[in-house]
């Protein structure tokens, strides 16, 4: 659990770092930001700031900001009774962010997984996303993605977000805090 002073500074250096982009919140988008540490504790190597503009039963979109070298871990978003699962885009907006999925393992990959338990990466096929580039993963598709040394901010637009249904490969992650 990030504590209330230092929940302030990350979404302090997150609000600057989507100035910096030209992406303009609003002072409600900020306070609502969330900062997602995977229940890990290490929210600057572990985590995603996260800005939801909407999440319905229809769409959902959402801005990730990742400090420098910041990693979401490795998930896939299942099926969810009759819907297949979460379909989503991710189109970098400013940085660079290195994303890794299924298929042949790239060789010689630009980054590289946080310390982890064994089994917790298993996905190591590259797609660098620089700004005005995007990828669409299928529903059900392991991924995790890590920001390049500058940071990154990612525009995710997907099918409805359900994060408690989310899977990780690395057992010690909670996505929700229950």
């Amino acid at each position: 659990m990030i504590d209330p002073e230092s929940a302030s500074v990350y979404r302090r250096r997150a609000a600057a770092m989507l100035d910096r982009a030209g992406i303009v919140i609003t002072p409600a988008e900020l306070d609502n930001m969330e900062l997602a540490d995977f229940a890990l504790n290490e929210f600057e190597r572990t985590g995603l700031a996260i800005v939801v503009y909407e999440n319905n039963s229809r769409y959902c979109a959402k801005e990730l900001i990742m400090f420098p070298g910041m990693t979401c871990p490795e998930h896939r978003h299942p099926p969810v009774g009759t819907d297949p699962g979460k379909q989503e885009t991710f189109r970098c907006r400013w940085g660079v962010v290195y994303l890794y999925t299924e298929g042949e393992a790239t060789p010689n990959p630009h980054a590289a997984p946080p310390p982890a338990p064994d089994g917790a990466y298993t996905v190591f096929h590259e797609v660098v996303l620089r700004p005005g580039e995007q990828y669409t993963l299928p529903p059900n598709t392991r991924h995790w993605f890590q920001a390049g040394p500058d940071g990154a901010i990612v525009s995710e637009f997907s099918s409805p977000s359900r994060d408690e249904a989310d899977i990780f490969t690395d057992v010690r992650i909670r996505r929700v805090e229950g």
